[in-house]
């Protein structure tokens, strides 16, 4: 899919993470994302792992476990937007997540391989999508998304906060 979607097919709230991505195929975007962010969770030790910015940040695991957390949601709201269901999708509280689950406790392994997986997961599931389902629409947190704006929400997501990461975090992407 190389067709950005239209600001009709997305909130406004996600116009910042949708122009985040660069022209191209998105799935190939995300096969690229992946390799890189892979690597890079590899390549930490487990104190630079551990490290937050700022008393009451999230530390680099967390940001990892969101990313894995969002795009786990995201998906399966491109899934039945693209399935055709109707259903209003409801929305969520990234920090209830974060305190549900306890990222701190993963090695740096154990979040690599959780991400690679779930990565793997929507790429599979975007390359099945046949020419109708990347437009299909549906409702999600009471606004309109489109299947393939979901794909680009992903994607942007990810790129701001990898610039989070390396920015106030030193973690070289």
């Amino acid at each position: 899919m190389n067709e950005r979607p239209s600001q009709e097919e997305y909130a406004a709230f996600y116009e910042g993470y949708i122009h985040l991505v660069p022209e191209g195929n998105v799935i190939e975007l995300l096969q690229k994302q992946a390799e890189r962010v892979e690597s890079a969770i590899r390549a930490l030790s487990e104190e630079q792992a551990d490290y937050r910015y700022d008393e009451g940040k999230w530390s680099v695991k967390e940001v990892f476990g969101h990313l894995i957390d969002n795009e786990r949601i995201m998906s399966g709201r491109l899934l039945r937007i693209a399935r055709g269901d109707k259903t209003s999708l409801p929305g969520y509280d990234q920090d209830t997540l974060m305190e549900g689950h306890p990222f701190e406790a993963y090695s740096v392994v154990d979040l690599a391989e959780e991400y690679a997986a779930v990565r793997y997961s929507t790429i599979v599931l975007l390359r099945r999508l046949s020419p109708e389902a990347w437009m299909r629409m549906g409702q999600v947190n009471d606004n309109t998304a489109s299947t393939r704006s979901i794909a680009y929400v992903i994607t942007g997501h990810e790129l701001h906060h990898l610039s989070v990461l390396r920015d106030r975090y030193d973690v070289q992407i």
